[in-house]
């Protein structure tokens, strides 16, 4: 059975930074592909980064320049390196996987696993 879970979420001032992590069990982030979305209350979810395991990787406009997908295969651990955080980029951050070596996708229909989502809130 797949699980991702989600951890380093808080609240942060505007310009603070943030790391998000998501560690996986039951899957493999070495050979596949990974991603971030996002998403508020009332609105739809909000693709953010993506990396395939060519280490390819893809970010929203939005935050380009500003946050940061990596991962650890050895640790199988994803991570989103979020910096100068702005009050728009406030909501629940959600990790998703597929076990394709070369799918970095802003389209979440592509990622089969999802995890719970970990709380980001950034006040001005």
């Amino acid at each position: 059975q797949v699980q991702l879970v989600e951890s380093g979420g808080g609240s942060v001032q505007a310009g603070g930074s943030l790391r998000l992590s998501c560690v996986a069990s039951g899957y493999s982030f070495s050979g596949t592909s990974q991603a971030w979305f996002r998403q508020t209350p009332g609105k739809e979810r909000e693709f953010v980064a993506c990396i395939h395991s060519f280490d390819k990787t893809g970010h929203a406009d939005s935050v380009k320049g500003r946050f940061a997908i990596s991962k650890d295969d050895a640790k199988n651990t994803l991570y989103l390196q979020m910096n100068s955080l702005k009050p728009e980029d406030t909501a629940m951050y959600y990790c998703a996987g597929n076990p394709y070596p070369a799918t970095c996708s802003k389209f979440g229909s592509v990622y089969n696993y999802w995890g719970q989502g970990t709380q980001v809130t950034v006040s001005s």
